[in-house]
């Protein structure tokens, strides 16, 4: 089925337009890679670097994991597809989990970080503090900077699935 994809309402309150635009760029993600076979998510984009749409899903599940069940709701939560010893393999080890698996835990990831979420004031502070910096962080920074990093790569995103079947309007 494909991803239906909402513009945002340009008039909406802060955290409406919030949900919608982490929304839409989340649905944008699954978009990119709509259609695609295995092999091709899997595709680097060029040497040396690791970048693949599987390791960007991959990615997104961790920064969702990371953010909203360990940042915000102060869960205990071990990364899925990378360790401390091995912190790139979200997109180096892409065969460690099958490709429909990765989407059901992207996509699990996604749903969770709506459900802790979910009716919190924007200015609710995460129950953990940053593991580097132990910094604190509000909902509404947490918000801001999931739109932040699924935008830049989205645009990695794009270009990758130009690289691979020349989709530019997708």
């Amino acid at each position: 089925m494909p991803i239906e994809r909402t513009d945002p309402n340009t008039t909406a309150g802060e955290r409406e337009m919030l949900d919608a635009w982490l929304k839409y760029h989340r649905d944008t993600l699954e978009m990119k890679c709509e259609g695609l076979s295995d092999e091709q998510l899997k595709l680097r984009s060029c040497p040396p670097s690791a970048l693949s749409l599987l390791g960007l899903v991959r990615h997104m599940a961790e920064v969702e994991r990371g953010w909203f069940r360990y940042i915000l709701n102060g869960e205990r939560e071990k990364p899925i597809f990378f360790t401390d010893e091995k912190p790139n393999d979200d997109f180096d080890a892409l065969d460690t989990h099958p490709v429909e698996e990765v989407f059901a835990i992207w996509r699990a990831e996604c749903a969770n970080s709506e459900s802790v979420s979910k009716g919190a004031s924007l200015d609710t502070p995460g129950k953990s503090r940053h593991r580097r910096n132990g910094e604190e962080f509000s909902l509404r920074w947490i918000m801001l900077h999931m739109i932040e990093e699924y935008a830049r790569h989205n645009g990695h995103a794009d270009l990758l699935r130009e690289r691979i079947d020349g989709a530019t309007a997708v």
